[in-house]
């Protein structure tokens, strides 16, 4: 039986993975900050773990828990939308902390036994605003950019071993709580970009453009792990793969 380790699974992409994957029969090891049982359907195959990916004996104690896995999926993430004026450097650092330095951590705790037993596949995920940067998005959009480039160089590092790094990037999906929680992060909208702010919300609220659903992003993940001829890159959801044609 192979298994996965997912992190953030508490809500989201992260969740609706986890239950992909155990639907087709995968031994799942399912990290959160705070572990709640009742988010995912009980299973012999379920290892609910705490994790917070910004501490370095919290991922050691984790991956150590968890025991050999054929796949890492590195999909815990922040969001902050603010203008980069507005944002404080905290926040900034937080943001970074966790979607950037987190992802590269975990990835680098996994490795070992990755190299060792020559196999493995590491699946990153990103953003879509990576393709189409949008404004109040700036920090959060460098986290993530940050991780395509890594990804892309890793996976030239890790041919020689026979492990595959590729990239799962979502659109925009209301049904997360990725909008709240990016707002709720916010330190204060300086005045001056309070317009714009005020526009983009509206537009965001009024849009009828399609988006990408947790289900979309699950498969593109489950891709992502099981087939080796599958491009580094995955646009997940249909605004995804229509903004990834012009990139």
């Amino acid at each position: 039986m192979k298994s996965v380790l997912i992190t953030g699974c508490s809500s989201g992409f992260g969740l609706e993975t986890a239950k992909y994957f155990l639907e087709r029969g995968w031994k799942v090891v399912a990290t959160m900050r705070t572990p709640r049982v009742d988010l995912l359907p009980q299973s012999e195959n379920l290892h609910i773990l705490p994790l917070d990916v910004s501490k370095a004996e919290s991922i050691h104690k984790a991956v150590e828990e968890a025991g050999p896995i054929d796949v890492l999926v590195n999909n815990a993430g922040i969001g902050l939308l603010n203008a980069l004026e507005g944002a404080s450097m905290e926040a900034v650092r937080e943001t970074f902390e966790t979607n950037t330095f987190g992802t590269m951590a975990m990835t680098q705790a996994i490795l070992p036994q990755f190299r060792q037993r020559k196999t493995g596949v590491v699946v990153n995920v990103t953003s879509s605003v990576t393709l189409k940067p949008l404004p109040l998005l700036s920090v959060y959009t460098a986290s993530k950019a940050a991780i395509n480039a890594f990804t892309e160089s890793l996976s030239l590092e890790l041919q020689q071993f026979n492990v595959r790094v590729s990239l799962v990037i979502p659109g925009r999906a209301p049904e997360t709580r990725f909008g709240e929680n990016a707002k709720a992060r916010m330190t204060g909208i300086p005045d001056a970009y309070a317009d714009m702010a005020q526009n983009i919300f509206a537009g965001w609220a009024q849009s009828k453009d399609p988006v990408t659903q947790t289900r979309d992003v699950a498969e593109a993940v489950w891709l992502a792990a099981t087939d080796s001829a599958s491009p580094i890159r995955l646009p997940a959801g249909a605004d995804a793969i229509e903004w990834a044609k012009s990139h």
